[in-house]
């Protein structure tokens, strides 16, 4: 009877909950522009809309309209907006664990790189601490398609012509790896690259299949080489205090929709990668193979870049904690 009596009791309570719930309506910052690459995001919005019938809106503003790409973390950190999608590595000096999922040359596949990072966020206590330290709270993780090259000039598929090139570049491993073989890494954003290829200020943009195609960067650059490497996207936070005022069991719902969202992405990316290129060629773009030899030879002359993460982690007092998250990765790379 005890036990019957508590389920009832917890039951009537979670009910309660929810009818004495507030409506919220949250602002979700996007610092790209809206397209079907963000299909997964889109259908996680309105699935919370629908299930929470309304209590808990989801708005997506896109292309930067609730703030850039650098500042919409710190922006749903302190409540000026409520969720973000943020990209890691435009927040080096801050996202400091989640910025090595785009160290290059350490996974050998989009899928790979996101498996690991559902992985180790389950059992390393370090990427959730580091959320939470600037008032956000994690949802999923959006995978990318691997970067190729992208620009007016055909010979993108050889190391050596790369050698003082103007390389659209991003984060602080990136820039190491366009170093290594005499390239100039140029910060750029998404939404600036297109003009920046037209204006010759870039002789390559660094992008994925998808983006090429989103914003039609077959136009300035017909051609693109790859892929080049694999790294994974942005992440989709809301801040923390937003959380704690929605019910617990429309927090529910949104976990849920959450861990279909990222499994749609996982489950989506080569397809849509794929069909990304077969409209970037009927478009007129033309799409070149960068050859595993001369992919063999970048990576001999790159540094380990997952090593020299560590090592500047250790410099910051946390190299215990980045060797852990560096073994845990490496296993799980070398058994694959």
């Amino acid at each position: 009877m005890l036990i019957r009596f508590t389920g009832i009791f917890v039951a009537a309570a979670l009910t309660a909950g929810v009818a004495n719930a507030k409506d919220v309506t949250l602002r979700w910052g996007h610092y790209l522009g809206d397209s079907s690459f963000l299909q997964a995001e889109k259908d996680f919005a309105a699935a919370v809309t629908e299930r929470t019938e309304g209590r808990v809106k989801v708005e997506i503003t896109y292309a930067g309209g609730l703030g850039a790409g650098n500042e919409v973390l710190t922006l749903a950190g302190r409540g000026a907006i409520d969720m973000a999608s943020v990209v890691p590595g435009y927040y080096a000096d801050q996202l400091l664990y989640w910025r090595a999922y785009q160290i290059p040359f350490v996974f050998e596949s989009p899928r790979q790189a996101m498996e690991i990072s559902a992985a180790a966020y389950q059992d390393l206590p370090y990427f959730e601490e580091e959320l939470t330290k600037f008032g956000v709270k994690f949802l999923f993780h959006q995978p990318l398609g691997g970067y190729y090259l992208t620009g007016p000039d055909e010979n993108c598929d050889s190391v050596a012509n790369l050698k003082g090139k103007k390389i659209r570049s991003f984060g602080s491993d990136i820039p190491k790896a366009h170093e290594a073989v005499g390239a100039v890494p140029v910060s750029v954003g998404v939404g600036d690259v297109y003009e920046a290829l037209q204006t010759g200020s870039l002789d390559y943009s660094f992008l994925n299949r998808g983006n090429i195609l989103s914003n039609r960067l077959y136009e300035p650059g017909k051609y693109s080489c790859g892929p080049v490497m694999a790294i994974t996207g942005h992440l989709i936070v809301i801040n923390n205090d937003v959380w704690a005022d929605i019910s617990a069991g429309d927090q529910a719902i949104m976990l849920e929709e959450a861990k279909k969202a990222g499994k749609a992405y996982i489950d989506n990316i080569e397809a849509a990668e794929e069909k990304a290129g077969e409209e970037i060629v009927k478009a007129g773009g033309v799409i070149k193979p960068f050859p595993a030899s001369e992919l063999a030879k970048w990576k001999a002359a790159a540094p380990d870049l997952l090593q020299n993460w560590v090592d500047n982690m250790a410099s910051r007092g946390m190299g215990d904690e980045a060797g852990k998250v560096a073994a845990y990765w490496r296993a799980i790379i070398n058994a694959d």
